[in-house]
């Protein structure tokens, strides 16, 4: 069976989208006919998708900073139409001994991968909820469940953003809004690289498998499509493939 997906007329945000799954995400979405807005803080990347791809919008974006996103999400509504889809993909990834970590290394990482999640998570969610339309995705790690040396500070996030998003999830059902997670496994991205450098990286290879962004992409389209009747739910991608190896 091979899936297709039209997303003509919708608008689809996708925060920390201009590297990695979010810009796979992205492109695929445009492709389908989205309006597609990425929210990142890395203006170099940012101007490369725009060059490749014309119709993404894109928006700078701090998601640590409530305000920002309040006013930034406004923004795209006034200017593009409702919000249709979110995909909260903005992440850091520290790797220090938790001992180690100064008080400000920690806050940041909470500021960004949960605190970030919860404010644009309210910055969409009502206009959802009166148009009783919608999908909201993050991401999770397997980290989430199993820790990682030099990792604890994002696991605790991943694993603190299951349990807020399956409560949401749960919370908005009535209004027909879907708030779901995706585990993506172990995937090829410049976080990744960052992360996991020579031996870690070769170990990933040998034994969960390392997958590349585009193999999410299909997936989250899901999620953000009609079709996915769901809500408060973990898809997870436990191992990992290229599709090009298929």
């Amino acid at each position: 069976m091979r899936a297709t997906f039209d997303a003509t007329g919708d608008v689809i945000v996708i925060t920390g989208g201009a590297n990695g799954i979010g810009r796979a995400l992205a492109l695929a979405a445009s492709k389908a006919g989205a309006q597609v807005v990425v929210c990142d803080t890395n203006d170099d990347a940012m101007a490369a998708l725009a060059a490749e791809a014309s119709a993404i919008a894109t928006r700078k974006l701090d998601v640590a900073d409530r305000a920002a996103v309040a006013a930034t999400f406004a923004e795209i509504e006034a200017r593009y139409g409702a919000i249709d889809g979110l995909v909260c993909g903005a992440a850091i990834q520290p790797r220090t001994p938790i001992h180690e970590m100064a008080p400000s290394e920690w806050e940041s990482v909470i500021a960004v991968n949960l605190n970030g999640v919860v404010w644009c998570y309210q910055a969409a969610i009502g206009g959802m909820i009166r148009r009783r339309r919608g999908s909201i995705v993050a991401f999770s790690s397997g980290l989430a469940l199993q820790g990682w040396p030099k990792a604890s500070a994002y696991a605790a996030t991943k694993a603190g953003l299951i349990a807020f998003l399956k409560s949401a999830g749960k919370e908005v059902a009535e209004h027909r809004v879907r708030v779901n997670v995706v585990w993506p496994g172990v995937i090829d991205t410049l976080q990744y690289r960052a992360a996991n450098p020579g031996q870690e990286n070769e170990g990933w290879k040998n034994t969960l498998g390392v997958g590349s962004p585009e193999d999410v992409v299909g997936p989250l389209m899901f999620l953000l499509s009609d079709a996915a009747t769901m809500s408060a739910s973990v898809l997870s991608r436990d191992m990992a493939y290229s599709r090009d190896e298929a």
